[in-house]
């Protein structure tokens, strides 16, 4: 098999997959909005490893910014560990579990040390509807048409990402199959728009390495396409708070960085302060945002938009970079379906 065949058709393939997603959320949708409205939950804890971590950090903040409840995002190796630290019988919390194989050690051992420690209950989410997370959980949805042949995530992680986005919705009271329905045509249409971009930046072999922006929500996405970057190109790659930029990275800039800006047209005001300083330093910049616009030297944009609000648009910023980090490692000569090789 042809290296990167396999990374490249799961991201192209990721429309399809969140109508999947979409649609398993839609057949336990009555059975979450019980789940919630009953479970007197005074917490929510969140969960993962590697990329599933920073899933769990999007779906914490938009959690808490949606329902007002407490919600925290942990590595499950912190759970696993100090269980004692962190699980209380004192206050009620739902545990949201997060894994593409079920199969995670820390992540599968940290639902089993929340049964003894803690009071509430929990939701697996994972692409393997017959895996021991699953099984541990009191209700899990599973994605099983995003299961990968690549090791780096693409769309497993997106489609999980989209059920924590869902979930956030539906806790919160509101209507998330209508407000998510869009998606799939959406990112349809982004990765069709955007590949020339995406085949332009992922050749430019100049870019030694990368650093990636965002705010809220969309630091958690930042995350994952810096890890995306980091594993698959092997090139130095960081993420960042948006603001936190000013505040010493700004210092690792070169005209040969990459900077990957997550826009909030909310922040926008604030955060173009992130990218004002990045241009000054002769950096390549890319810009994620809803509007646009901010097209420039040395600096282009991918604009979604998409006519939705940030908590129901969040995952929409990934899969055009996913294809340009694609691109770049295909053309350092690496493989994205083995990172590493």
């Amino acid at each position: 098999m042809t290296r990167g065949t396999f990374t490249h058709a799961e991201i192209l393939s990721q429309p399809d997959v969140w109508a999947d997603a979409l649609a398993v959320f839609r057949a336990h949708e009555a059975a979450l909005g019980a789940l919630w409205s009953q479970g007197g939950f005074e917490q929510v804890f969140l969960t993962g490893c590697g990329s599933t971590c920073y899933a769990a950090l999007v779906g914490a903040t938009l959690i808490q910014e949606q329902t007002g409840i407490p919600a925290r995002a942990f590595p499950a190796s912190d759970l696993m560990l100090f269980p004692r630290v962190h699980f209380s019988p004192q206050r009620r919390t739902l545990l949201i579990t997060v894994s593409r194989s079920g199969t995670t050690r820390e992540t599968v051992e940290a639902a089993r040390l929340f049964r003894a420690h803690a009071q509430g209950m929990s939701l697996a989410v994972t692409c393997h509807s017959d895996s021991p997370l699953a099984e541990e959980a009191d209700l899990a949805l599973a994605v099983d048409s995003a299961r990968e042949e690549s090791r780096a995530q693409t769309r497993s992680f997106s489609s999980m990402t989209l059920l924590l986005q869902a979930l956030a919705l539906t806790f919160a009271g509101r209507d998330a199959a209508a407000l998510l329905a869009g998606l799939p045509p959406l990112a349809a249409r982004l990765l069709a728009e955007y590949t020339p971009l995406a085949q332009r930046l992922g050749g430019d072999l100049s870019i030694e390495q990368f650093m990636f922006l965002g705010s809220g929500a969309l630091y958690g996405l930042a995350c994952e396409a810096m890890l995306k970057a980091l594993e698959t190109t092997l090139l130095p790659a960081m993420a960042f708070h948006t603001l936190e930029y000013l505040h010493g990275p700004r210092y690792v800039v070169t005209p040969r960085t990459m900077v990957v800006l997550l826009l909030s047209e909310a922040l926008q005001q604030e955060e173009i302060r992130a990218a004002q300083d990045a241009r000054e330093r002769g950096a390549r910049l890319l810009i994620v945002s809803e509007a646009g616009g901010l097209a420039a030297d040395r600096t282009d944009e991918i604009r979604l938009a998409s006519g939705l609000p940030m908590e129901a648009r969040a995952i929409l910023t990934l899969p055009v970079l996913q294809l340009f980090i694609y691109h770049q490692a295909m053309a350092r000569g690496r493989n994205p379906d083995r990172p590493g090789q």
